[in-house]
């Protein structure tokens, strides 16, 4: 039973980034919007929990560095693609660059070193149930299922990812509402790259290791659907801890290191011809 549930509390941390990163997709995808750039989010969100909490000694500072430092890089991704109308998919592989440059340029700067910070206290909960950004992630999930069906924001936010040219006939302002969901999906992604943080204790360079991805491979599977994208976060983070624990039976490294990896591409594989994306996705609005 002991066993049991201290697996349960591995599962929990383990997906609480995924659940935060999956959610902030699903905002700019139901908007529009396609979001590569959630790895360059979580990255930025990390390294600004990091220097936050190291230079003011304190998490909450931290926290709120990170989704300033999100929002900034949203805002970026929301310039190019809605404003300019660039290729969203193009934006976000380069965003995504520019965060691992811009990092270790001022890691490097702060710290004396491009792969890793000095260490910070993180936050002090005795297990991952009462941390308090564990409990926002849960809190989430049912609150963006409101946002998203029994709200105005939300009608209007899946009006523009279903029809554009027919949402703004009806007077809503398209590219505030594509802004504003791509910001959201900026601020959740970089919370789930402070909880990496302060998790680990430091910022480390790679610390973000393809969770972005993995976060919109479950959004896709989770058919843009806030519970879905959190039952799928569930789903890898139970497989990662399973991978976790394996790692000490007699099977090769190799093969359990890429458990994870395998259970993306095969939910992928069963679900993806079933999901039907936002009819607009990926398409830049026209006035």
């Amino acid at each position: 039973m002991e066993l049991a549930f201290v697996f349960f509390l591995q599962v929990c941390r383990i997906a609480t980034p995924y659940l935060l990163t999956s959610l902030g997709a699903t905002y700019s995808e139901r908007s529009g919007v396609i979001n590569l750039a959630l790895e360059g989010l979580m990255l930025v969100g990390a390294f600004g929990a990091t220097i936050g909490q190291f230079y003011a000694g304190s998490a909450l500072i931290g926290v709120a560095v990170a989704v300033a430092f999100g929002l900034l890089f949203a805002a970026l991704h929301a310039v190019v693609t809605i404003t300019f109308r660039a290729n969203q998919i193009v934006s976000g592989v380069a965003l995504n660059i520019l965060a691992v440059g811009a990092t270790k340029f001022f890691l490097r700067a702060l710290f004396g070193s491009a792969s890793n910070s000095e260490r910070i206290a993180g936050i002090d909960a005795p297990n991952v149930l009462l941390d308090p950004i564990f409990l926002f992630a849960v809190a989430s999930i049912p609150l963006s299922h409101v946002v998203f069906f029994k709200t105005p924001f939300g009608l209007r936010l899946r009006a523009v990812g279903e029809n554009a040219e027919a949402a703004a006939t009806l007077g809503i302002d398209v590219p505030k509402m594509r802004y504003q969901a791509v910001l959201i999906s900026g601020a959740l992604a970089a919370m789930a790259g402070a909880y990496l943080a302060f998790q680990q204790h430091s910022f480390t360079d790679g610390m973000i290791a393809g969770r972005g991805y993995i976060s919109l491979a479950a959004m896709i599977i989770g058919k843009w659907l806030p519970l879905g994208a959190a039952a799928a976060s569930a789903l890898f983070a139970f497989a990662e801890a399973l991978q976790l624990n394996l790692q000490s039976e007699a099977i090769p490294t190799q093969l359990v290191q890429s458990l994870p990896y395998v259970v993306t591409l095969l939910a992928l594989v069963g679900f993806i011809g079933k999901s039907v994306p936002p009819r607009e996705v990926g398409k830049p609005f026209e006035k």
